[in-house]
């Protein structure tokens, strides 16, 4: 992660030289994060599954949308043009992950698709089940490891640059904790505010604006009678930004709220779920505020973020909370 970082505080230290530069932040960030889950969890560079994450993402763009009435109705079934080109992107992503997947079995280092295969050998009994099951499990951590990280990332930079005040204080403690070394797990624990703002940022941005369940068995939740088989589609920002449980401030960019845990910064501590909750919470929770600890911790010890007059606010919903014409900002390289 510490590479991946240091790679990108490069790349804009080129760009900027002296002086300061107009960036589009999230899709550097996009690259900066497929880097980090490729190497982690596929023993290779982003160079190297490039193809495979512009293909995700233009799927991800396809799927968005209609897609949630198209899961209600049963169109995603038709044979619609953009449905179309979502089975010519699966198909095209299938076979390259398995082309991948051949490639690293020739290989004899360990990372986690190593661990996917394995489970693949031994759990079920024909090749075209293992493949699925090898698959649809690189998909899920291409996609859910490197897209939310970044979009997440790129919302806490901007709301920096909205909030110089925060700013400056996430700097101040940066420096005083790294003291001009990189971020390593003895450092990132002391790093409070930096994780305040990162958990606010979430709250007022989850990256997932959609959790869906569903009902095991007949209930009854107040008035409401719920049918086992039910659809429950739970709207992540409703929760995150209801006054009666965040009180009077509850749209405003506030990280003293997480001054002492989630537990102290709300009324009902269960309704912050930028990761979900209960059985199926996102597993790679720990993964992600690390990763989002070190990347932000490194490039605020080296830049400096305020608006551009090119950035457009205008988040929009592609399966993720994205920003619709990116995320510009000027960066300014500290000295």
């Amino acid at each position: 992660m510490v590479d991946s970082a240091s790679s990108l505080s490069r790349l804009w230290a080129r760009r900027i030289e002296d002086g300061e530069v107009d960036v589009e932040v999230y899709e550097d960030l996009r690259n900066f994060s497929a880097d980090v889950i490729s190497r982690a969890c596929f023993g290779s560079n982003y160079l190297k599954g490039e193809e495979i994450f512009n293909k995700l993402h233009a799927l991800k763009k396809a799927l968005s949308g209609p897609n949630l009435f198209a899961e209600v109705t049963g169109f995603r079934f038709s044979p619609s043009k953009n449905n179309k080109k979502i089975w010519t992107l699966e198909r095209e992503v299938n076979t390259l992950i398995l082309k991948m997947v051949k490639e690293r079995k020739a290989s004899e280092e360990k990372n986690l698709l190593e661990t996917i295969l394995e489970n693949a050998k031994e759990g079920f009994t024909t090749q075209d089940k293992a493949d699925t099951f090898i698959v649809d499990n690189c998909k899920n951590i291409y996609f859910a490891g490197h897209e939310t990280t970044a979009v997440a990332a790129s919302w806490c930079l901007l709301m920096l640059a909205l909030h110089p005040e925060w700013q400056d204080l996430v700097k101040s403690e940066v420096t005083e904790v790294l003291g001009g070394l990189s971020p390593d797990m003895h450092s990132l624990q002391k790093m409070k505010i930096l994780t305040m703002v990162i958990q606010e940022t979430l709250r007022l941005y989850p990256p997932g604006l959609i959790i869906n369940r569903e009902s095991l068995k007949d209930m009854k939740l107040g008035k409401l009678q719920i049918p086992k088989g039910l659809r429950i589609y739970i709207p992540v920002p409703t929760l995150h930004r209801e006054p009666d449980i965040w009180g009077p401030d509850a749209l405003i960019f506030n990280p003293k709220r997480f001054a002492h845990g989630v537990t102290s910064a709300c009324t009902l501590p269960q309704a912050y779920i930028p990761f979900g909750i209960g059985a199926r919470i996102c597993l790679g929770q720990h993964f992600a505020m690390l990763e989002l600890r070190i990347v932000l911790s490194l490039i605020l010890s080296r830049f400096s973020f305020s608006m551009s007059q090119s950035y457009c606010h205008s988040p929009v919903f592609r399966l993720l909370l994205e920003p619709e014409f990116g995320i510009y900002l000027i960066v300014k390289k500290d000295h």
